[in-house]
């Protein structure tokens, strides 16, 4: 396995000094984030590392170039938007950058782009699933014909009120997955796989890896911290960030050890990238570099 970091939390950063970041902290790969240029929409997104749409073969022989001069690896490119939206503009424009995604990794020769399946949350997963099976077998069938993988993030993206009470992301629990899976068997379709997001959702997140060993395709190391004294007094139809919190590793309830010796015994052998999500080490940028040099340590006990 490698260890490697989201690049979201460094938005004020160029590539290159993400990479000098990386490589001051001896991370071995970064997940690089592909928003479309412009005013991020939500906390964390946004985030333009690599402009896709400007992207050609020299500016892509460039950052070949830095991953050889540092010895850091992109693990992935990230974009996490809802190509299911309720509004079919936003549908639409999530899903032709989603393509650019997948056309950069492919210039860069990257094997792997991480997103969302997006939702409609006033509906439910049974009413999703027509525009699920409308805009996703080609999608996936896009990024197969250029042998790129895409890897979906199990992130509910329920946590506020203008998410609820569905939230943005229909890919939220082992049950979900083996549908999608059944519905687009592509082994190019697969998981980008966050334990933090079962523990509030009160399952087991160490479970599921073995049942889907054959989908793990790319690893997000956070912990999460639940209030239960707040959750017994608002209840488990609040909104969730009235009862949890996203932490570094090893400051919340992921069990680390059973999830890496999990991890072992799938055979995975992919990247395992740190996201910071903890408001506690976001105060300036010296707080969230800190934030990706406690978790490296943390980690490293059980990566070696």
């Amino acid at each position: 396995m490698q260890l490697g970091f989201v690049s979201a939390i460094l938005p004020e950063l160029s590539l290159e000094q993400v990479f000098g970041v990386a490589a001051d902290l001896h991370y071995a790969c970064i997940e690089v984030m592909c928003w479309p240029p412009g005013k991020a929409e939500r906390r964390y997104a946004g985030v333009t590392h690599i402009d896709v749409t400007s992207l050609d073969m020299t500016s892509a022989a460039g950052i070949q170039e830095l991953v050889r001069h540092t010895g850091i690896a992109i693990s992935a490119l990230g974009y996490y938007p809802s190509p299911l939206a309720a509004d079919p503009v936003e549908r639409e424009v999530a899903s032709r950058h989603l393509r650019a995604v997948i056309d950069a990794a492919a210039l860069l020769d990257l094997r792997q782009v991480n997103t969302f399946i997006g939702r409609d949350p006033r509906l439910s997963v049974d009413d999703n699933w027509p525009q699920f099976l409308t805009i996703w077998p080609a999608l996936v069938r896009y990024a197969a014909e250029r042998d790129v993988r895409i890897g979906i993030e199990n992130c509910p993206m329920l946590f506020t009120a203008d998410e609820w009470p569905g939230g943005k992301n229909l890919a939220t629990s082992p049950a979900v997955w083996r549908r999608m899976f059944e519905a687009i068997p592509d082994p190019h379709f697969g998981l980008n796989y966050d334990p933090s997001h079962l523990i509030w959702q009160q399952m087991d997140e160490v479970a599921p890896i073995a049942a889907f060993r054959d989908r793990l395709q790319h690893v997000h190391a956070k912990d999460v911290r639940l209030d239960r004294a707040r959750l017994d007094d608002v209840g488990i139809l609040a909104t969730p960030l009235s009862y949890h919190w996203p932490k570094l590793p090893g400051l919340g309830e992921v069990r680390w050890g059973a999830f890496f010796a999990a991890l072992t015994e799938a055979g995975y052998t992919g990247p395992v990238c740190v996201e910071v999500e903890d408001r506690a080490y976001e105060g300036n940028l010296d707080d969230r570099v800190r934030a990706l040099r406690q978790s490296a340590l943390y980690l490293r006990q059980f990566m070696g």
